[in-house]
């Protein structure tokens, strides 16, 4: 029987469902697949109306609206506020609370000046990424990821809120704000469309994060899941998580690709952590759009099309 893809969108509101399962089908196989894909489409949980259809999603990388346009003109001044400093100092007071009942407070803590410092480039790269500007390049790979915090989890916990909280809104709706179990919900009917032959998962984003969970709340027959600018490897995401990290049972295959300059894969190797090791391949892509994160340009990589078009066959290449 013929194979199947569901596709699962990431962050922010999107365009009319449709069309963005026809945008991912042209980006992976060079055209429109009809019934042989669909979309998770959890964006109405969060939004009362799709994007226009002529307006790229900023989170994904697109083309910034026109300058002097309305949106435009919001976006820039958004862009053009500084690193928010009472976020910084609420996130500190919070983490030096939750240092003192962990019993850290007195032994070798966080340096809060770089803790403060790491912050503010946080922030300020997650708006940056969120108000479409060009965001910087972040440097090495493991120049900036949440794991470098030296406090408990408790510490890291509440830091991660703060920060998903004022930057990542989807993310934080998903994990803090009661969202989750209605996201879920969406990927789970769409991963019960009708029985056919070998099924391929493609996460982008947060769309990783609840993809991976519904197949980890019930085993399904997956012969791939692919996953693109994911955030699971992040040890905040993984303390997160309702079931430790482990390939979902029933998953053959996971390849997991990110380019080293995109902000939410801050961390870019599942296999350590996701067992069996022997199911989990890790790519390094290049993902040229302006945030590094755009979903076209993940689907259109080689790395990443490769096992799809071979168990489809017959795809295009």
């Amino acid at each position: 029987m013929r194979p199947s893809v569901v596709y699962v969108h990431g962050n922010g509101n999107k365009v009319r469902r449709d069309l963005l399962k026809s945008q991912w089908d042209t980006a992976l196989f060079g055209r429109d697949m009809g019934e042989a894909s669909r979309m998770a489409y959890w964006a109405p949980v969060r939004y009362p109306a799709p994007l226009p259809d002529h307006r790229p999603d900023p989170l994904d990388g697109g083309p910034e609206p026109a300058k002097d346009s309305p949106a435009g003109r919001q976006e820039r001044a958004a862009a053009a506020v500084p690193p928010a400093e009472e976020f910084v100092a609420r996130t500190l007071a919070e983490a030096r609370q939750e240092a003192g009942d962990t019993g850290l407070e007195g032994r070798a803590g966080p340096d809060e000046d770089a803790l403060a410092d790491w912050l503010r480039d946080m922030t300020y790269l997650a708006d940056t990424l969120a108000h479409t500007e060009s965001a910087p390049d972040p440097g090495p790979a493991d120049a900036l990821p949440l794991e470098v915090v030296p406090l408990p989890r408790p510490g890291r916990t509440a830091l991660f809120r703060r920060l998903v909280e004022h930057a990542f809104k989807d993310v934080h709706a998903y994990f803090f704000g009661g969202a989750g179990p209605a996201m879920r919900a969406v990927v789970q009917e769409a991963l019960d469309g009708p029985d056919g032959g070998p099924l391929v998962v493609v996460g982008h984003s947060l769309g990783t994060i609840i993809a991976y969970e519904v197949l980890r709340e019930r085993a399904r027959e997956v012969a791939l899941l692919v996953t693109v600018g994911s955030p699971l490897a992040i040890t905040e995401i993984q303390d997160r998580l309702a079931r430790p990290p482990a390939v979902p049972d029933g998953v053959t295959a996971w390849r997991n690709a990110s380019d080293l300059r995109d902000l939410v894969a801050l961390d870019h190797t599942l296999r350590p952590e996701y067992a069996p090791q022997d199911r989990v391949t890790d790519v390094l892509v290049t993902n040229d759009s302006r945030n590094h994160h755009d979903i076209g340009a993940y689907l259109s990589q080689h790395p990443v099309r490769e096992p799809v078009l071979r168990i489809f066959g017959d795809g295009p290449g």
